[in-house]
């Protein structure tokens, strides 16, 4: 075992040396100061060095730098030292006069002129060590008595007047070089937006009269710098604006077709892409002032169609135009294009963790651009089969599966919609339909088709809307053994089930995303969906009674279903991150539907929930299956009411190799008492209803693909008899492998 104790560090320091262990601050003031506590932490962030670092009462990074300086000082110290070593920073090292310096420098920053500081070197030299206390005694701050903008050339001069007239600086608030920082970037971005294109935060100066005063106040003024060229000082409007459509370097532009459309050239050789479809993303506009805003909401327009790899809008300044009121520069938008055709086949290994495991084979083929006007045609195909690891009898999987998916860069509706209503990116309309085959040997066969219609944008950067008024899903259980008949005869709840064939109706997400910014401490990610079926249909039937309401002759569903998935990251630094989860979700059955439809249940367990227990294999409540002990398991378990909580710590290891540890919570429940699953009801204890897990992972991540194996261990198992429930079941330990991280 390899240990360390702090009075082991003292033999170790020379004669002659005393180790630096910190520096205290006092703040001595003449005046009230706001946000003192604030001003203090700056200031004692300023203090250097920063001391060797302390763990419970112990030097470790020290210790092992000493160690190290043996003449052998063997594999582990040596490695350790790599790890945690620290080089120590003695008393001698450090220049007090300098910290000072800083310290003032620092208070005079922020208007506490003629303060001072000073030190007293406080030693041990029982222990060998040493602390410094620094004292800053900082005056009345001065305070601002008028802000005012110094006489300047027009146009300019009425420009910055009206950014000032917006100003957050009032008269009284205390001198602050980081205000003015802020206060010079203010107006820089007021200029941008009003089309001085060449202007720099840079030209603008602030100066401090304080010859009016004699109590700690100061008159600011605004002016720009002498060096400041004209071309700064005047606005700049859009002269041509070039679109190139299919820009590739190795092409002649000279050559192409020049077409003008909208008040704006289209550059291309061919009809790449129809003018009147690619025309509503570029919000730059001839003859209008230069707006950086515009400029960037055209790249990110462009950017979202899909059809493009690069989007690089240039401004190309028309020096010959120099007037006395404004210049012209014009805009240059290149578009590279992505591959417009891609195929790709995909062979898979596929394992489960309800002990299915088998190959799967996958097509998928997309035209960017189909119709020449951003549309992207998507087809893909699967086939796989899966057999179950285990037990004394075999069953297996065959699934089929077709679907194409159609997305236009644009809103199709019966009604005209303005699409500058939609300021940050103009919305999608979506579709889609599939097929899929799915045989369950000795079981049953099932048929199922979807078709979707709908809608999807970004309001801004994070948050997304979805919204599919027209959305259908067709399921027929066919080819049904008599092992099956008998299953459904004995549970009804299963039976009804399966009987709501035909679901049709509508759904809605809010999705807000943080998880992009990678650079932010705290992430957050919020996913609200709403999913209505039945209610459109049950206007074409005009029955009124009791009998089950049909459509085209088939049962139709009704239900109204809502569930939010929150997301919490915090992120101690770029490889270390705390990650947590909670989901919740409700579905009610009304109308023609005794219970949920069985594909749109809910259910709990599985690599991407509470990685304990198998897929579909927990709840509802404390309900345990008769094959739950049986290795043919094959009776998904599911609910109308599903709770979750996730909290997994990750960190890195080594190269690609990551490391976590987790723990998740979760369950679904019933909202009505069903005689086939017992104890299934949701209730009041539901906190006691809850299946634990605990667990390790490791994940190879490579450029964020990530193949992720996780080893999960219940302490909480609904299954076991009540009392006996909480127990660390190592040999019940679960083995789950997936794609992408699970939250």
């Amino acid at each position: 075992m390899v240990y360390f104790q702090s009075c082991s560090i003292a033999k170790y320091i020379p004669e002659d040396e005393l180790l630096y262990t910190g520096a205290s601050l006092t703040l001595e003031t003449d005046s009230i100061i706001e946000n003192k506590s604030e001003l203090k932490s700056e200031l004692e962030s300023t203090i250097r060095p920063v001391p060797n670092t302390k763990f419970l009462g112990m030097y470790p990074g020290l210790y092992y730098y000493y160690k190290n300086q043996k003449e052998k000082p063997g594999f582990i110290n040596r490695w350790l030292y790599k790890k945690i070593g620290e080089e120590p920073v003695y008393q001698s090292s450090i220049e007090t006069f300098e910290v000072e310096d800083i310290l003032v420098n620092r208070l005079e920053n922020h208007g506490f002129f003629y303060s001072s500081a000073s030190s007293e070197i406080l030693e041990d030299e029982d222990n060998s060590k040493s602390s410094i206390a620094y004292n800053a005694h900082i005056k009345q701050p001065y305070i601002m008595g008028t802000y005012k903008v110094d006489s300047l050339p027009d146009p300019i001069f009425s420009e910055i007047k009206k950014s000032v007239a917006n100003t957050e600086f009032k008269p009284g608030i205390r001198f602050d070089l980081d205000y003015l920082k802020t206060e010079r970037l203010r107006i820089d971005s007021d200029l941008k937006k009003a089309g001085y294109y060449n202007f720099n935060s840079e030209f603008l100066i602030f100066e401090a009269d304080t010859t009016r005063y004699t109590n700690k106040k100061f008159d600011l003024y605004l002016r720009l710098k002498s060096s400041v060229p004209k071309a700064a000082t005047l606005p700049y409007k859009i002269g041509k604006i070039n679109i190139y459509t299919n820009y590739d370097i190795k092409k002649d532009s000279v050559k192409q077709t020049v077409t003008r459309y909208n008040n704006k050239s289209y550059i291309q050789d061919e009809e790449f892409f129809k003018l009147r479809h690619l025309d509503p993303f570029i919000t730059l506009n001839e003859n209008e002032l230069y707006d950086p805003e515009a400029s960037r909401n055209t790249a990110r327009r462009l950017s979202t169609i899909g059809t493009y790899k690069f989007v690089n809008i240039q401004y190309e300044e028309q020096d010959s135009t120099l007037t006395d009121s404004s210049k012209v520069v014009d805009a240059n938008i290149y578009l590279s294009p992505l591959n417009k055709r891609s195929l790709r086949a995909e062979l898979q290994a596929v394992t489960k963790s309800n002990n299915f495991a088998g190959p799967a084979l996958e097509f998928s083929y997309n035209n960017r651009n189909i119709f020449n006007g951003g549309e992207i045609l998507s087809l893909s195909a699967n086939i796989g089969y899966e057999l179950q690891v285990g037990g004394g009898n075999s069953i297996s999987n065959t699934s089929l599966g077709l679907k194409s998916e159609l997305i236009l860069p644009r809103v199709i509706f019966p009604i005209k919609i303005n699409e500058d209503f939609f300021e940050y990116s103009i919305p999608k309309t979506k579709t889609s339909i599939g097929i899929d085959y799915l045989n369950r040997t000795e079981l049953y066969t099932l048929l199922s088709g979807t078709a979707e219609f709908g809608y999807s944008w970004n309001a801004n950067r994070y948050t997304t809307h979805e919204i599919n008024p027209f959305s259908i899903n067709y399921n027929n259980l066919i080819n049904t053994s008599d092992e099956f008949e008998a299953i459904l005869d004995e549970n009804s709840y299963l039976e009804q089930s399966f009987e709501q064939q035909f679901i049709a109706g509508l759904n809605y997400s809010f999705i807000y995303n943080e998880m992009i910014n990678t650079s932010k401490k705290h992430q957050l990610y919020t996913n609200v969906t709403f999913d209505i079926a039945g209610n459109a249909l049950s206007l074409f039937d005009s029955k009124n009674n009791n009998e089950t309401q049909t459509i085209f002759g088939l049962e139709y569903a009704q239900y109204v279903k809502a569930d939010i998935d929150f997301r919490y990251h915090f992120n101690f630094d770029n490889e270390n991150k705390l990650a947590t989860r909670l989901f919740a979700g409700y579905g009610i059955p009304y109308g023609n539907s005794e219970y949920m439809p069985y594909i749109k249940q809910y259910y709990s367990g599985g690599p991407n929930s509470v990685r304990a227990f198998r897929i579909r294999s927990l709840g509802p409540g404390t309900y345990v299956s008769e094959e739950d002990t049986d290795d043919d398991y094959y009776i998904d378990q599911t609910g109308n009411i599903r709770l979750e909580a996730n909290l997994e710590y990750r960190f890195p290891l080594f190269s690609y190799f990551k490391g976590a540890v987790f723990a998740d919570a979760g369950n679904v429940w019933n909202s009505t008492e069903i005689e086939d699953v017992p104890g299934g009801k949701f209730s009041s204890d539901f906190i006691k209803e809850l299946g634990i897990g605990v667990g390790v992972g490791l994940r190879v991540d490579v450029q964020g693909f990530v193949i992720r194996f996780d080893f999960a261990t219940p302490i909480h198992d609904l299954a076991l008899e009540e009392g006996k429930r909480y127990e660390f079941q190592y040999k019940e330990t679960t083995f789950n492998f997936a794609i992408g991280y699970p939250f």
